[in-house]
């Protein structure tokens, strides 16, 4: 049987999403898309990292240790623009370009725990955008699989997430409302985009008693 975790998530990402979404629809033309904060030394931004995770992570009720420690490890501000570097930790989706956010942490966090993983597993994403989402699955799972619509985003993405060292993250170009029929079955897949509906290629796509964490609404 096939368990979807859909109704609740998606009135919570709906909920922290609206209150962002004037600003991003307003700056998204500013963003210079590939300006991305490949220099930005760690160190700098590890005490911000860490107050991330425990003040609006752990605090809020995300408990799995593995969730919060990829949490904790991946380098958020290497995956938004230069111009956001400095708001990289804030409890808020920022603008990627070409009309896209990176989320939330916290609905990152939310989203990950849901889909209890395990080293094993073998999990598509739709939706990879710069790739942070993708970051944070690679240290939980055997195998992530990343599909993106927009070119741009998904080549940038791919190259980001190699040079970064996420070495079991395949990305490719597509339409994610039919999955990646190449890869499948997947233990887990997850997408980070509100949908209309379920789509039925994804379904397909799922393992028996796989698992699937979509915004619905």
């Amino acid at each position: 049987m096939t368990r979807i975790l859909t109704e609740k998530t998606a009135k919570i990402l709906l909920g922290c999403l609206t209150a962002f979404i004037t600003s991003i629809i307003v700056s998204i033309h500013l963003v210079v898309p590939g300006a991305f904060a490949a220099k930005a030394d760690d160190a700098e931004f590890l005490n911000e990292r860490t107050a991330m995770v425990k003040n609006q992570i752990a605090e809020r009720g995300i408990s799995d240790i593995r969730v919060l420690e990829a949490m904790r490890s991946v380098p958020r501000h290497k995956f938004v623009p230069d111009k956001y570097i400095t708001r990289a930790y804030d409890d808020n989706p920022l603008p990627i370009g070409y009309g896209q956010t990176i989320s939330q942490p916290y609905i990152v966090a939310y989203m990950t725990e849901v889909l209890n993983l395990n080293k094993n597993s073998t999990v598509l994403e739709v939706g990879t955008g710069s790739g942070y989402q993708a970051a944070i699955l690679s240290p939980l799972v055997k195998k992530v699989y990343t599909i993106e619509i927009i070119p741009e985003l998904a080549n940038s993405a791919a190259v980001r997430l190699k040079d970064l060292g996420y070495n079991n993250v395949d990305a490719g170009i597509g339409d994610g409302y039919y999955g990646w029929t190449k890869h499948a079955a997947f233990d887990a897949i997850i997408v980070t985009a509100a949908a209309g509906h379920i789509p039925p290629p994804l379904l397909e796509q799922l393992k028996n008693n796989g698992r699937m964490v979509i915004p619905v609404g």
